[in-house]
């Protein structure tokens, strides 16, 4: 009794098909303009949460905090993106 097992490899080159140039443009820009309105973000919720702290607004100053911190961590995000895709990936490679 014979068992066949195939093997499936993959091995993911971003040059292998038609426009991958183009998509790697468009994800490169995505991946500023994300950055630029977590950094707007950032801005406006930390001037909300100041503003709203020193006029004793205790609800202003949570919503402004929340917008900041949030913002924070969305570019964090944004940032170690491509390095957690990666990170995940050669980790998925060395499931047999």
């Amino acid at each position: 009794m014979s068992v066949w097992v195939l093997a499936v490899t993959s091995s993911p080159q971003l040059t292998d098909l038609p426009g991958s140039r183009v998509l790697q443009q468009l994800v490169d820009g995505a991946q500023a303009w994300g950055l630029v309105v977590a950094l707007l973000g950032v801005f406006v919720g930390a001037g909300l949460w100041a503003v709203g702290t020193h006029s004793h607004n205790p609800g202003h100053a949570a919503r402004g905090r929340v917008a900041a911190l949030v913002s924070a961590g969305a570019a964090l995000l944004i940032g170690g993106g491509p390095g957690l895709i990666n990170f995940f990936s050669s980790l998925g490679a060395q499931v047999k």
